[in-house]
């Protein structure tokens, strides 16, 4: 597979699951561990530019894919988190970045989610589409904002 635009040989056993051959085999630990069910979204990477929760998949299921981890994203979102307080522990911060490099992409895509009334991404269609992705911190208007501004949308 490759990942953050390096190629790599990964023999691993059938059962490994992506985040663990990110980061027990490559040593990415941008990616975490949270809940380990695919119910936090710190685990989030992108695959071939989708978000996913690496926890869930399996690593042999990415075979001659592209992946990227936190430590290969070079995104305005990440100074955006900075600039607009997105982030306090920082735990859960990889994971939403990547989800949000992500949901930007689809909406651009023009993927709906449960709330899309128009093609604008308003500060409800974010909440919805990064529902997926938990801070215990409570960092999410800061969140919200940061994504607001990297999509060109005035953030409160």
């Amino acid at each position: 597979m490759k990942v953050n635009g390096s190629v790599e040989s990964l023999d691993v056993e059938p059962w490994v699951s992506l985040l663990d051959a990110l980061r027990e085999r490559l040593g990415l630990t941008g990616p975490k561990k949270g809940c380990d069910q695919g119910a936090c979204g710190a685990c989030t990477v992108l695959a071939d530019g989708m978000r996913i929760n690496s926890c869930l998949a399996l690593a042999v299921q990415y075979d001659g894919r592209e992946i990227t981890t936190i430590e290969g994203v070079a995104h305005p979102l990440q100074e955006a988190f900075v600039r607009h307080d997105g982030f306090q522990c920082g735990y859960c911060t990889s994971g939403q970045i990547c989800s949000a490099i992500g949901m930007l992409a689809e909406h651009a895509a023009g993927m709906p989610s449960a709330v899309t009334e128009s093609g604008e991404l308003s500060e409800a269609e974010v909440r919805e589409r990064m529902s997926g992705n938990l801070c215990r911190c409570g960092a999410y208007n800061g969140i919200v904002d940061a994504i607001m501004d990297v999509a060109g949308k005035d953030p409160r």
